[in-house]
Order: C-alpha cells, then structure tokens, then sequence
C-alpha cells in the first residue's frame, strides 16, 4: 500500500506541474505573438511582397484594367456597339414555300390501235402545237377509206340513174301519158337513195379521220418527256400512260400558301389590277430563279391552316423551273415610303413589346418602345418616337436598364 500511496502523490505533484505550466503560457501568448509577427514582416520586406509589387507594376504595363481607370478598378460605362435609326423605302414582304407546276400538262395518246411505225421526237424536246410526233400504221384505215369511197361511188351512181328515171316520168306526165302514182314512187326512190349517198359520205369523212389519226401530233407546246412504248410495238388507245407526256412550262405556276392576315390587302390590290409580284428562289435563298406576279387565289381559307392558296405565274424562258419543284417564294405586299429603319439585331423584346435602347447625348439610355413593320435585309422598319441620326444599341444591350450610361465603342456607321 505504501507504493500505492506514493505513486499517488507524484500524480498529484504532475498535475499541479502542468496546471501552473499552462497558466504560464497564457500569460506570455501575447508577447510571443507579437515577437513573431515583427520578426515574419522583416523576413518578408525581402520575399513576396517585393515580388508582388514587381508583377503589379509588370501588370500595369500590360494594359490591365479598363482604360481610363488607374487602379485597375472596374469602369461605370457599359461598353456597346450602335448604329443610326436611317430613313428608307422598305419592302412589305411576304415568304412562303412554294409548289412549281406546269401550267398544262397533257398525255399523249394514240386514238387509234396500231404498230408504231415511226417516232419523229426526242426525249426532252422542246415542241409547238400541232407539230408531228408519231405515226402508226395507216394500211387497215386506208383500206376501210377505200371502200367506204367504193360503196359512195355505188349508191351516187343510182342515185343519178333515179333523178333521170323521175325527170322522164315528170314529162310523161305533163303529156298524161303516165300514172302519176308512178312519178310519185320515183320521187320517193330518189329521196331515199340521197339519204344512203349521205350516210356513205359519212363512213368515208370517219374513215379519213381513222387515218388521219394514225399521225400522232402534239395537243399543246411545251416539253416531252420520256417515251412510253417503242417502236414497233402496239399502241391502244386505252392505254393509260400514252405515247409520252407534254408540259407547259413556259410559263411556269406556282401555288403557295400565305396566311391570311394579308388577305384584305391581296383581294383589294387584285381588285384594284394592281401587279403583286413575285419571286422564286433556291432553297438557300441564294439565287433567284424566276420572277412574275400573282395570277388568282383560291376560293376558301383553310381551316386547318388559317391561310389562303395563292396562284402566280413565273417566266421561265431559260427553263431552270420543272414541274412538282419546291422553292423559296417571296411575295411583295406593298413598299412603305420613307419609313424608320433600325437594324434587326438591335430590336429587343420585353414584356411591353418590341423595344430598342436609344443613346441620348449624355451616354445614356432611353428604353423606347417599337411597332415593327416590315423587314428587308438587315433593315427592321419601325414605327415610335424615333428620329433619323438617333444611335440605337446592337450589341450589349441585355445588360442595359433605363437610364444606364454607356461608352459606344464601335461607333454608328455614317
């Protein structure tokens, strides 16, 4: 128990050790923090802050910092670009996608059956009404002619023997040496075989016709295309897909649809005779096609659309246009006379509209509400409290409020 008793006290002599320990060192911590500090600032004035202060003044000489600030600090002015509000003719168009078709098309057909015996056209060709296509074998159709005209040569001729037999029983009878019964019977005879005359007259005007159709000639001008039967080969006048097809494509339609918003001003322009016109370009809308003007419109909106289908007529002298082709097609409403331009990209929308951020003398910005018009180019045509030479902000303007002042920094082109 002794060693026990002793080991006891030394714990206790420890702990008093360690409490008056502690004491000491929160006594002397404010002394020694301040040695510390003193002694990390000397050691210091040779180290960073030299080296800090040399890329302070390296940066200076590399332009950091806004212009006109020496500090380095942030500049007030918002930097933006702007352009001036012009006055010009503007365009009111109208673009839609188009459907180019022929202005007639026809098929071709053979109106009598027979061997083909000869095609005097080629794929492609370019050819006028009437002209000579084709030719079937015209041997069966002269041969029906021919006896057509031996059975009309016939009947003529005993119906000239007839009119003789009744002007010899009309002198008889000026004599009363005949029945008049007699000259009555001939009379009739004569009647009926004027009537067989006229109806072989008819069998032999239908059989030139049969030959007739056995050349082939065009209905319409315009272009061919392939040929469906070949020579040699017999051809129906039933037959569906015909000899080969013509389409009128000078000059070309085109139907579009345009909504129907501008359905007063078209029927009150077309009403008027005033021209609308038209153009057709590629898809990229990099290369005009073909121009014309509107020609008539449908007779009912559609429904499910809300637009109204338009009909113009293009000139298509050089034949790029081919029937069923899509285009671009851009139809001119009117052209507002000395209107207000902005660019497009300096409109802005917002919860009151269209706007744009006018720079006023001072740099600052005045938030002035627009009505858009019409849009050629790069040109918006706008209707508000706006006046020509007025700087509008293009770029930059989504950080802009009302009264914010501005530094342009790429000046409005002259």
């Amino acid at each position: 128990m002794s060693v026990l008793k002793r080991i006891f006290v030394h714990s206790q002599a420890l702990a008093v050790v360690v409490v008056l320990l502690g004491g000491a060192a929160a006594w002397w911590y404010p002394e020694i923090k301040q040695w510390l500090s003193h002694s990390g600032s000397a050691s210091a004035d040779k180290g960073p802050d030299k080296a800090a202060d040399k890329g302070a003044e390296k940066g200076k000489g590399m332009g950091m910092g806004r212009p006109g600030n020496k500090d380095g600090g942030s500049s007030k002015n918002t930097p933006v670009s702007a352009a001036m509000v012009n006055q010009m003719d503007v365009r009111q168009t109208v673009d839609a996608l188009g459907t180019l078709t022929a202005l007639n098309t026809a098929v071709v057909r053979a109106k009598v059956d027979g061997e083909l015996k000869a095609v005097r056209f080629t794929e492609g060709q370019w050819v006028q009404a009437g002209q000579l296509l084709a030719e079937i074998d015209a041997r069966p159709f002269e041969a029906q002619l021919n006896q057509a005209l031996g059975q009309l040569a016939r009947d003529a001729a005993q119906l000239k023997n007839a009119q003789l037999d009744l002007q010899r029983y009309q002198d008889l009878l000026s004599k009363d040496a005949i029945a008049r019964q007699q000259v009555e019977t001939q009379a009739a005879l004569v009647g009926q075989l004027q009537g067989t005359v006229q109806a072989d007259q008819a069998q032999v005007d239908a059989a030139r016709l049969q030959v007739s159709y056995t050349k082939v000639t065009a209905p319409i001008s315009g272009r061919l295309g392939l040929k469906q039967s070949e020579l040699g080969s017999l051809v129906r006048a039933s037959d569906p897909n015909g000899l080969v097809s013509i389409t009128q494509t000078q000059p070309m339609a085109v139907v579009f649809a345009v909504p129907e918003v501008h359905v007063p001003l078209i029927m009150r322009k077309l009403k008027a005779g005033q021209a609308l016109p038209v153009q057709a370009w590629d898809r990229e809308r990099q290369h005009r096609l073909a121009q014309g003007r509107v020609s008539t419109t449908d007779n009912a909106i559609d429904v499910a659309t809300g637009t109204l289908k338009l009909k113009a007529t293009l000139d298509n002298k050089d034949g790029q246009l081919f029937p069923n082709q899509f285009a671009q097609i851009r139809l001119e409403l009117d052209t507002l006379k000395n209107a207000l331009v902005v660019p497009t990209q300096s409109i802005q929308r917002g919860a009151q509209g269209p706007f744009v951020c006018v720079v006023q003398a001072d740099n600052s910005i005045r938030l002035q509400n627009v009505q858009l018009l019409a849009v050629e180019g790069e040109w918006q045509a706008v209707k508000g409290d706006l006046k020509i030479g007025e700087q509008v902000v293009t770029d930059g303007a989504d950080r802009l409020r009302n009264g914010s002042t501005v530094e342009v920094v790429k000046p409005a082109k002259p």
